[in-house]
């Protein structure tokens, strides 16, 4: 229902702005008539407004799969290169907060695993509101950094790597069916972020899917029951985005498409030196004000990905 609300209201939307055209039109006819610069200016600026919804209009469209108005659960890897990859991880894991934040969305960390020295190892978040998973879908794959590193003492250039992981959240009971017999569920005392106050009781929950070997790990909730509704949740979504990937790997072939692997090459790089850049490789879309996209201001990069690959998803 949901769903078909949401095609209606595409639909109304669009009518009214072939109304609003049509008005356009006749009023500009009008101006050329009358030779009435004064209404020609006026409907130059209506025309100007009118481009501009449109251009959201067809973003809309990009965000037309069957689930990007979804929830989605993202998860960050540091990748190999000791605490610059994890510092780098903790950067990611801000730079998707205040995007969250901006974008009036609910980020809840699940789970984070500190790094040894700084940063972290890994991330797990849970980020509602509409269209999230449509928009995020767009970070998913390898992030390169390249920054004089704060770790080095000898102020080299490092170059670091993080895996960002995006899935939707399921909706129904129907789309993944799990057999509790295939489960493996352990319970630990948390430790690290979010788990300060609750080290004296094992709430933490470890959940490991036997048959695919997949391990989900929530600590940040301060009762068992919860961290468990939560794993139980961010393993669903896994679960899901394996069956999605399993089946775009199904078409890529029939295409002849090459199919990259998980680490393979990076979608997009931060440069921070000797020159300050972020460019996205897939696109080509790039922006020398890297301090605000690390601050969560991915609108640019997203708008330019989703453009990109409208009709090809």
């Amino acid at each position: 229902m949901r769903r078909i609300s949401d095609i209606r209201e595409q639909a109304d939307t669009w009518r009214g702005v072939e109304a609003k055209l049509g008005e356009l039109l006749e009023l500009l006819d009008l101006a050329v008539t009358e030779s009435d610069q004064e209404l020609g200016q006026a409907v130059a600026t209506d025309v100007s407004v009118l481009t501009a919804s449109i251009d959201e209009m067809e973003l809309g469209l990009a965000l037309s799969g069957e689930y990007d108005r979804r929830d989605a659960i993202l998860a960050i890897h540091a990748g190999a290169g000791g605490t610059d990859s994890q510092d780098w991880a903790e950067m990611l894991l801000r730079m998707y907060l205040r995007w969250a934040d901006k974008r009036g969305y609910a980020a809840n960390v699940l789970d984070i695993m500190p790094g040894e020295e700084a940063g972290i190892k890994s991330a797990t978040v849970e980020v509602k509101g509409r269209n999230a998973y449509g928009y995020l879908r767009s970070e998913r794959g390898v992030h390169r950094l390249v920054r004089i590193s704060p770790y080095d003492s000898s102020k080299s250039r490092h170059t670091s790597f993080a895996l960002a992981e995006v899935m939707p959240e399921v909706e129904s009971n129907t789309e993944v069916s799990i057999n509790p017999d295939d489960l493996r569920i352990d319970v630990f005392r948390a430790s690290g972020h979010g788990g300060q106050n609750v080290q004296k009781n094992s709430t933490a929950v470890r959940i490991t899917h036997l048959p695919t070997n997949i391990t989900v790990v929530c600590q940040n909730e301060r009762s068992q029951g919860r961290n468990k509704d939560m794993a139980l949740k961010v393993l669903e979504s896994r679960l899901l985005e394996k069956e999605l990937e399993r089946k775009a790997e199904e078409q890529a072939k029939l295409k002849g498409q090459h199919v990259s692997a998980e680490w393979g090459n990076q979608i997009r790089s931060y440069v921070l030196h000797p020159y300050k850049m972020v460019k996205d490789h897939r696109t080509g879309f790039e922006t020398s004000d890297a301090e605000a996209v690390l601050d969560g201001d991915l609108d640019g990069l997203v708008t330019a990905y989703l453009k990109e690959t409208m009709g090809s998803d």
